[in-house]
């Protein structure tokens, strides 16, 4: 699927097209009225009887829009039913918005009086029926945003008086009929984002009356037809991202009507006519993006004297840029980039006195010169600048702080000498920032660390030197730091790993810095790219390196590193390049290495490392991996060509000696495990004592008492009581002598299976170890105050509550106002997959953990989610290959647990698999599985898969829609402007609907959003086969996350040359960003 989200919302701005929508699409047609509850008259019997016919045709109504299509009332008065006075005939048909499932039926064609049709954002699918074709009274059909596939039918010509026609947004296939062209009074023909094919008919040509055609989003060829000139009326056409070619018809630029033109993403070449700005003087909007064009830019532009939005980018237009641009007065989006424009910069001068300019771009041609003082002259209005890759230079101009409202400044990859103005720290709305390879000298100034909204600086080659300032520090929305290839010296700042927001990377190589690398370096637990490669540093790499659990990149060669390579690189298990290469490294390859799941290229040349080199994971395929110069390594595949390791050759030699040792010790251990059992037992027979697991519990955790626990939670006070479930309940207390709080799962022992729970649930958490799993304190089996049995499981407190709390406060007596932000939703099914997959896949005993739901999610002050409750856990045979565990009769949650599971399946890693999809689903939708509208074969799972990818926000949690809205907000005042201006011309699809809105605004969240959705569809499916693996899960994931990450940053920045500019080269090094890069782009 093609994503170029675009827009038009200045194309609404215009009053009289939008005296035209409002005209074409009007709702309540005066000449329409709800009869009179009288009896149904034998001539409107046919009409009752095909609107229960198409009713028939609806499988799933999950809102009951149709509850009231039935004989107690009239069918006028039906929802979304419309007659006329006279004849009580059915008018119009108005079902938007509604979620309606199921096919359109033939019957609609004996509604012989209907004029207005409107079925569009539902979840229609199979074909439009040839029966629309007899409906010869209708003069509005909308059936957009559905799921409609076939070919558009050609009897749709019958219907001679219709006005509007939309089919945007559904599946059809097949040409455009050059039948349509016989529809001679639409003023609409929309038939954007299908997947229609072949070329545009010449016979549209004969809709003389149309205002408004779209055709984007297709794989349409060939060339716009000579004769679409005879289309005087036409205010808006859109053919944005079609396989179109050839020059556009000459024709086409006499059409004076016309106020927006979208061809962007096409294969067009030709000049544009000099006399342009005159042929069409009410030309609002004029985007070209990315075809073939050339020549100059024609001088006469200015004459158009109400452009808005002028895109030529990525085209070959050359010469200069005309200076009357400054003419156009209503101008705020200005895109020249990628081109072959040059010569001097005096347009730049000319266009301050356009007022209401936003968007400057003239990123990646071959302007020279020194940048002109009369940029401080630009309006406050102007949020974006980018005029990188270009052969700018002279110092940067001081002038650049009284763009107070500056957000994006992209100047990289120029000629700009001197040093950086200490100034640039009164421009405190900034969030990327780039001065990249230019000759800038001198120190980073101080006042870097005002720009505290900065989420992405490149400072990358350059000639800087001096330290970095630890005012750096202060700037905590950073999530790309790059200071590489300078000069620079001295410590590396502990305030820089302070930067917990951190999340795309941080590139310090190629300077002289010096000094060990800071502890702090684990606080970077979201980073993607650490690389400090080709420095100074020298001392042990902290092992604290291990809490970087995001990681995939990591360089640290060309330095004087010492001591072994850390063992808890092991547990970075999202990594996949490594390199320790030339240092002063010793000792073993870390155990654990070869188990990375991801990780496919690891360089430990010319260092001291010693012993066996694996030959497992990575290490099995030689040109993944490289270990010259450490002459001590032995083992290793043959292709690696090191000796054998002497170990090996001494073992048959040792082998009887060893084993008679080894005989021996385990018989003595035999004999001690058989004397501690005779004396355990008789002293359980003697008098009532802790259980045997607690006394197995005891060797491991530190012992707590009945009398500890009491005090902890002020006597299991109710109000210390934080949650209840199936087999007791969990206070929230404090140990004194720890003074740390700590949650306390007390059983209810009267319940059924509440001791198996507790056996179940310490077996399981024993011997785990992971960030995302909740930690286990101790376990207390004794007596209480009156001599019962007691039993209680202490965890660490996780001060956020659970995942449920969050994602349904209103249940919740704690009134939680605060909801998750997609950014948080993406980290915390993150965590939760990996648990998941480490309890699978990489725990010493395989674990399922059987009642995974948002309950069971805990989340620390962090908000680093944390999976508990192993009350039903199964530990897999470790020689099970089917992983299936032995136990039987297995309850879980409704609604969570799988479907085989009911039917008396054992317990699978695919039953976790499906609860994890559930919880992704209701995650994202805010909808439990057990939600009241889920009945009559409609379930969460059907809920959301019949609603994507083109109904995607009728399904998605409002709360997170706004709170979507409201961090752009925050991010930027322009935010929706900017997506505006930025992202081309949007298919009008007769209304501006919020849903529209929200898609233009957020391109990169309706991605993340899409690819999430789909994860939990799949998890989620009914048969076990087609649900994924956690280990694929996870990694499907991390790339979700990655790009939604980078698309967020450059979401001000769509475009390819505009990211070359601002950022520079060291993106096609640095294999993370390239996914940035990438969906970026995508989503203009």
């Amino acid at each position: 699927m093609k994503i170029h989200n675009s827009n038009l919302g200045p194309f609404f701005m215009s009053s009289v097209l939008y005296l035209q929508v409002i005209l074409v699409f009007s709702v309540s047609p005066l000449f329409l009225q709800r009869p009179p509850t009288a009896a149904a008259t034998p001539t409107n019997e046919t009409d009752r009887l095909a609107l229960l016919k198409f009713k028939e045709s609806i499988s799933m109504d999950p809102y009951g829009t149709l509850s009231s299509w039935n004989d107690s009332i009239h069918f006028c008065n039906w929802y979304g039913i419309t007659c006329s006075r006279r004849r009580q005939r059915v008018a119009a048909l108005y079902l938007q918005n509604h979620n309606l499932y199921g096919t359109v039926s033939p019957y609609i064609g004996n509604l012989t009086f209907l004029r207005f049709i409107n079925l569009r954002n539902n979840s229609f699918y199979g074909e439009i029926p040839q029966e629309v074709g007899r409906l010869l009274r209708l003069q509005h059909l909308n059936i957009s945003n559905n799921m409609l596939g076939g070919e558009i039918p050609v009897n749709l010509t019958s219907c001679s008086k219709l006005s509007s026609l939309n089919l945007n947004l559904n599946k059809l296939i097949g040409n455009i009929p050059a039948e349509l062209g016989s529809l001679t009074e639409l003023v609409l023909l929309a038939v954007g984002r299908n997947k229609l094919t072949g070329r545009i008919p010449s016979s549209l040509s004969n809709l003389t009356s149309i205002l408004i055609l779209q055709a984007e989003e297709n794989y349409l060829v060939g060339n716009i037809p000579g004769d679409i000139g005879l289309l005087q009326s036409l205010i808006a056409f859109t053919a944005f991202s079609n396989n179109l070619s050839g020059m556009v018809p000459s024709s086409f630029f006499n059409i004076s009507s016309l106020s927006s033109v979208s061809l962007g993403y096409n294969q067009f070449s030709g000049t544009l006519p000099k006399n342009i700005g005159l042929t069409l003087p009410n030309l609002q909007e004029w985007v070209i993006r990315s075809n073939e064009f050339s020549g100059e830019i024609p001088v006469s532009f200015s004459n158009a004297s109400l452009l808005e939005r002028l895109d030529i980018g990525e085209n070959n237009f050359v010469g200069p840029v005309p200076t009357n641009l400054g003419n156009l007065l209503d101008l705020h989006f200005l895109r020249l980039a990628q081109n072959s424009l040059g010569r001097d910069l005096d347009f730049v001068t000319s266009l301050t006195n356009c007022s209401k300019l936003r968007v400057l771009d003239f990123t990646n041609n071959e302007f020279g010169g020194v940048l002109p003082t009369s940029i401080s002259n630009f309006s406050t209005q102007l949020i974006h600048l980018y005029f990188g890759d270009n052969q700018i230079s002279g110092a940067i101009p001081a002038a650049l702080e009284s763009l107070t409202n500056i957000i994006g400044l992209g100047m990289g990859r120029n000629l700009f000498t001197g040093v950086i103005p200490s100034s640039i720290g009164k421009l405190q709305k900034m969030q990327i920032l780039s001065f990249a390879e230019n000759q800038l000298t001198g120190q980073i100034p101080d006042s870097i660390g005002n720009l505290t909204q900065l989420a992405a600086l490149f400072l990358n080659q350059n000639n800087l030197e001096g330290s970095i300032p630890p005012t750096i520090g202060e700037c905590q929305h950073f999530q790309l730091l790059d200071i590489s290839k300078n000069n620079l010296g001295g410590i590396i700042p502990r305030q820089v790993f302070g930067l917990s927001s951190l999340s795309l990377f941080l590139n310090l190589s190629h300077n002289s810095l010096s000094g060990k690398l800071p502890d702090e370096v684990g606080n970077l637990k979201s980073i993607s790219s650490l690389d400090v490669s080709e420095n100074n540093l020298s001392g042990e790499i902290p092992g604290l390196i291990g809490s970087c659990l995001s990681i995939e990149y990591l360089y640290v060669q060309g330095n004087s590193f010492d001591g072994s390579i850390p063992s808890s690189m092991a547990s970075l298990r999202g990594l996949q390049h490594l390199d320790v290469s030339r240092n002063n490294f010793s000792g073993l390859i870390p155990e654990g290495l070869e188990k990375l799941p991801f990780l496919k290229n690891l360089n430990l040349s010319f260092n001291n490392i010693e012993g066996e080199v694996p030959t497992e994971g990575v290490f099995r395929n030689p040109e993944m991996i490289s270990v010259t110069g450490n002459n001590k390594l032995c083992g290793g595949v043959s292709q690696l060509r090191l000796p054998k390791c002497h170990i090996k050759e001494m073992k048959s030699r040792k082998f009887q000696l060893a084993f008679k040792i080894a005989s021996s010790v385990a018989c003595a251990a035999l004999f001690l495990l058989f004397s501690s059992c005779i004396v355990l037992y008789w002293r359980k027979k003697s008098r009532k004592k802790p259980s045997s697991m607690a006394s197995r519990k005891d060797q491991l955790l530190p012992t707590i008492s009945y009398k500890m626990l009491h005090q902890a939670t002020n006597g299991f006070s109710p109000r210390n009581l934080i949650g209840a479930g199936s087999f007791g309940s969990v206070y929230k207390g404090a140990l004194d002598h720890e003074e740390r709080a700590i949650a306390v799962k007390v059983l209810n022992l009267h319940k059924k299976g509440a001791s198996k729970s507790f056996l179940a649930e310490c077996s399981a958490l024993r011997n785990i170890r992971h960030r995302n799993m909740v930690k286990i304190l101790t376990c207390c089996s004794s007596l209480n105050h009156q001599g019962n049995d007691f039993k209680a499981i202490v965890f660490e407190f996780m001060a956020n509550g659970s995942l449920d709390m969050w994602l349904h406060p209103v249940i919740h007596t704690e009134n939680q106002s605060n909801t998750l932000s997609l950014h948080q939703r993406l980290n915390i099914v993150v965590d939760v997959a990996s648990a998941l997959d480490y309890l699978h896949n990489y725990c010493e005993q395989h674990i399922i953990h059987c009642d995974l739901k948002p309950s069971n999610v805990l989340l620390d002050n962090e908000m680093i989610a944390h999976v508990s409750d192993f009350g039903l856990a199964r530990i897999l045979s470790t020689v099970d290959n089917q992983k299936h565990s032995s136990t039987i009769g297995l309850n879980g949650t409704i609604g969570y647990a799988a479907p085989e599971y009911s039917m008396g399946c054992e317990a699978s890693t695919k039953g976790d698999v499906y609860s994890f999809g559930i919880l992704v689903l209701e995650m994202f939708t805010g909808r439990r599985p057990t939600d009241e509208i889920f009945k009559d074969g409609l379930d969460l799972h059907k809920f959301a898969e019949m609603a994507l990818p083109e109904r995607l926000f009728q399904v998605v949690d409002p709360k997170l829609l706004q709170g979507e809205a409201e961090e752009s907000d925050r991010a930027t005042t322009a935010t929706a402007a900017t997506d505006e201006e930025d992202n081309g011309i949007v298919a009008a699809e007769g209304t501006n609907t919020a849903e529209n809105l929200i898609r233009q605004i957020n391109a990169d969240a309706q991605q993340c959003l899409l690819s999430v959705l789909n994860m939990g569809i799949v998890c989620s499916s009914q048969s076990p086969k087609e649900r994924m693996s956690m280990e694929k899960v996870t990694k499907e994931l991390h790339s979700i996350k990655e790009a939604f990450f980078g698309s967020r940053i450059n979401r001000e920045r769509p475009n390819r040359a505009q990211v070359r500019g601002i950022i520079g080269t060291h993106f096609k090094l640095n294999l993370a960003l390239k996914s940035l890069i990438y969906n970026s782009y995508r989503c203009s």
